[in-house]
């Protein structure tokens, strides 16, 4: 049953006034009980969050994945300089000379931009050298672990292609509200329909609007890998010809073990271009799948780089005054800032 559950809210959460009793109604259960066992796995860190994913880059966010070469001596130090930044969801050590890797994201009415913001962070944190590692192709992005007995290796990957949509400021609000952790009781949804004064019904048509463009990719539970056992995680790494792309992208991310799997840049001193992140429980486990994925893609090299250190991993807060205190405390850093500043 608890498997079963943990699978479920991964997959699709209910948007109704009492989603648990939704569930329960789904999985031939009580409402009491379903609560009961998610609070239990959400006491065990076992479940990390239960929210709206939106897309950072429909909120008009410019966002990149970066690495950073720092010498051992200077981790602790780059990862509070870089930990700091409210742009950044996700930190980790992996095992490369470029062994500091992060996402980052800043706002549409940024001053300093990615490149600068980065160059500020490199220097704050000491790095020797960095790579920005943009998206140019997505393929596919969705952590559903597999915590049931299915075996599949395969799946159908889906191409949403969201409808158009002018946001509003209804539309603004509810995203601003509604990207919170929820909590896990009969409705979790009151506190904030009650701090917007709206009804359950105008809340959840603009979250399904959201969704239906693609703003929101959904709304699910996400779990803690490590604690849901999936010890062995790796970005897998692979430098493939740019012109096969669309169908070598679409290969790796029908795998299930494949989390996320993108397209990026290839530079002098980084020869990979497609990334595809894999969960497993074992290294072993791990290894099969990307031997497997190797069995059925063109590619010239590839490389693992799994996780040794987890640093951070949380929700961008979109919208937060954190994100211009942040840029207003380096503006003064910024090589050439003032003349952008003034433009």
């Amino acid at each position: 049953m608890k498997s079963i559950l943990l699978s479920t809210i991964q997959k699709k959460f209910p948007l109704t006034p009492r989603p648990f009793a939704k569930i329960a109604e789904e999985l031939n259960s009580d409402e009491n009980t379903i609560i009961k066992i998610l609070q239990e796995e959400k006491s065990k860190k076992i479940i990390r969050q239960i929210s709206p994913i939106f897309d950072t880059k429909r909120l008009g966010y410019s966002s990149s994945l970066i690495s950073f070469k720092v010498k051992d001596e200077d981790i602790d130090r780059a990862v509070e300089v870089i930990n700091a930044h409210p742009g950044v969801s996700h930190n980790y050590e992996r095992e490369h000379p470029f062994n500091i890797w992060f996402t980052l994201a800043v706002p549409p009415n940024s001053k300093l931009g990615i490149h600068q913001t980065v160059e500020i962070l490199s220097q704050e944190a000491k790095a020797i050298d960095y790579i920005i590692l943009p998206t140019l192709k997505l393929f596919k992005i969705a952590v559903k672990l597999n915590m049931t007995e299915d075996n599949r290796k395969k799946e159908k990957v889906l191409r949403h292609k969201g409808k158009d949509i002018k946001l509003t400021p209804l539309h603004y609000r509810v995203i601003k509200e509604s990207q919170y952790d929820i909590p896990i009781v009969k409705e979790p949804f009151k506190p904030i329909i009650d701090k917007l004064d709206i009804g359950y019904e105008e809340f959840f048509k603009i979250l399904n609007e959201l969704k239906d463009a693609g703003v929101m990719r959904r709304f699910a539970g996400i779990l803690n890998h490590r604690r849901a056992g999936f010890n062995a995680n790796a970005m897998v790494v692979w430098d493939i010809d740019e012109s096969k792309s669309d169908e070598i992208g679409k290969k790796a991310s029908e795998f299930s073990a494949v989390s996320h799997c993108y397209l990026r840049p290839k530079y002098p001193n980084w020869p990979y271009n497609l990334f595809t992140m894999i969960h497993g429980k074992t290294p072993e486990e791990t290894d099969r799948t990307i031997k497997e994925i190797a069995s059925e893609i063109e590619h010239f090299s590839r490389r693992p780089l799994y996780s040794t250190r987890e640093f951070k991993k949380v929700r961008i807060e979109y919208f937060s005054p954190k994100f211009e205190e942040w840029e207003n405390q380096h503006l003064n850093i910024a090589p050439g800032i003032e003349e952008i500043v003034r433009e």
